[in-house]
C-alpha cells in the first residue's frame, strides 16, 4: 500500500556531480583552476576540445572576478568551484566568492567602440554572457541577513553543440 507517490528526490538524482574544488583567493591560483577543471571535463565521453576551453575560459575569467573584487581575494580568502550536468545535455559550471567588496564587477554597457578596443580589463563578464548559453549570478544564501556570505556564479553550456 502506498500513502504517498514516490516522486524522485534530488538526492537520487542521474545528475552528474564533480566534488567541489577550493582554492585560496588568489589570482595565480587560476593557472590551477583551469588545469584541473580540463582535467575533470576530460572525463566526459564526446566533449570537444572547443567546448572544454570555452568553459575553461568562463571558469577563468569567473574565477579572476572572485579573486579580484570580492572578500575571496583577502587574506584567508576561497574561491569555489562546482561542476554538473543538471539535466541531459547541458553542463553547469559555478564559482562561488567569499562576499562582497564594494567593488562587485558587472558586464559594462557604456563604452565607446574606442574604449572597447583599448581596455585591458572589464571584459570577463562579457565573455561568459557571450560563450554561456545561460549565466546568472545570485546569492549563496538567499535570506536578507545572510547577504554578505557570497554569490554564485553560474554558466551552462550545451554538451553536445549543434
Amino acid at each position: 500500500m502506498t500513502i504517498v507517490p514516490h516522486t524522485p528526490s534530488p538526492l537520487t538524482s542521474t545528475a552528474r556531480r564533480w566534488a567541489p574544488r577550493i582554492y585560496p583567493g588568489e589570482t595565480a591560483q587560476a593557472a590551477r583552476v583551469r588545469a584541473e577543471l580540463r582535467t575533470d571535463l576530460a572525463g566526459l565521453p564526446g566533449i570537444s576540445d572547443d567546448l572544454v576551453e570555452t568553459v575553461v575560459l568562463c571558469a577563468s575569467e569567473a574565477f579572476a572576478n572572485a579573486a579580484e573584487h570580492t572578500r575571496s581575494g583577502d587574506p584567508g580568502g576561497r574561491v569555489v568551484r562546482a561542476l554538473h550536468i543538471p539535466t541531459p545535455g547541458t553542463i553547469r559550471l559555478v564559482i562561488v566568492d567569499d562576499g562582497d567588496r564594494g567593488n562587485r564587477p558587472e558586464v559594462p554597457h557604456a563604452r565607446s567602440a574606442e574604449e572597447w578596443e583599448t581596455a585591458e580589463r572589464g571584459r570577463g563578464l562579457l565573455l561568459v554572457e557571450s560563450l554561456a548559453t545561460e549565466w546568472g549570478a545570485a546569492p549563496v544564501v538567499s535570506f536578507p541577513f545572510c547577504a554578505e556570505l557570497g554569490t554564485s556564479v553560474w554558466a551552462e553550456f550545451p554538451l553536445n553543440p549543434r
